[in-house]
């Protein structure tokens, strides 16, 4: 962060602890501010103009909501993602789009295709150069083109519910495991060849299932090597979901 922060004529009514509540807030929501993040105080400070103390108020007020945490001899960070909460999203995700993009594949035309190869060209680009919040606003875009033709509503709705909660979550898995970013563009490239060639929708619906949960399974160990070793894993959360796959 350089320089300070351009205030607005309807920012400068507002108290000093609420420009500063509102900019980490904005921040945390655009994923600019991921789970883990350390808030430094003086930084944001400087950023806004003020003193430390509003933004002390700030945090304190985001503490209070869930969105910050403090500890002794690190300080406020944002909150890391609620690992049960995650798992149920991300399990229930991977069944309902995994069938939305098989029902989706007989609609999609060489257009859908050419769009949703594009969006993975454009992924492909972000690697060496990564931003894990561009990088998931474009996974988004690219998988709607897969399951935004699917003509059941319910199921639909259900995808576009589970897409939303993990917005809530504040999901940005690839700030954690960058690596998983360029095995997802390779499986993103075995679906579309899959849907391309006229596959089966059960082989369809299991390459997008696998591709759902390989992130997930990417998230999860990356959470059991950074947790405290008095934080034990819920006992609905398996090691893996890799081995639990429901092949036929």
């Amino acid at each position: 962060m350089s320089g300070p922060h351009p205030t607005t004529g309807q920012e400068a009514s507002l108290s000093k602890s609420e420009r500063a509540y509102r900019f980490i807030r904005e921040a945390i929501d655009e994923g600019r501010f991921v789970p883990g993040y350390r808030l430094v105080l003086g930084q944001i400070a400087g950023e806004l103009d003020v003193s430390v103390v509003p933004v002390r108020e700030a945090i304190r007020r985001l503490e209070a909501e869930g969105l910050v945490t403090f500890e002794r001899n690190v300080g406020a960070q944002v909150a890391m993602l609620h690992e049960t909460e995650y798992l149920f999203t991300m399990q229930t995700l991977a069944l309902v789009e995994g069938a939305a993009t098989s029902m989706s594949a007989a609609y999609l035309t060489d257009d859908h295709l050419a769009r949703a190869r594009e969006i993975n060209e454009r992924m492909r680009r972000t690697l060496d150069d990564f931003d894990p919040h561009a990088f998931t606003a474009l996974n988004l875009e690219f998988h709607t083109v897969l399951f935004e033709e699917c003509p059941n509503p319910h199921v639909l709705d259900l995808v576009h519910r589970g897409w939303r909660r993990l917005n809530a979550l504040r999901d940005s898995t690839f700030s954690f495991v960058p690596g998983r970013a360029r095995e997802s563009v390779a499986e993103h490239d075995g679906i579309l060849e899959l849907i391309a060639a006229g596959a089966q929708p059960l082989e369809i619906e299991i390459a997008a299932r696998d591709h759902r949960t390989a992130t997930l399974d990417a998230m999860l160990a990356y959470q059991a090597e950074h947790q405290p070793p008095t934080t034990a894993r819920p006992p609905s959360s398996p090691p893996s979901t890799t081995d639990r796959r429901n092949h036929p």
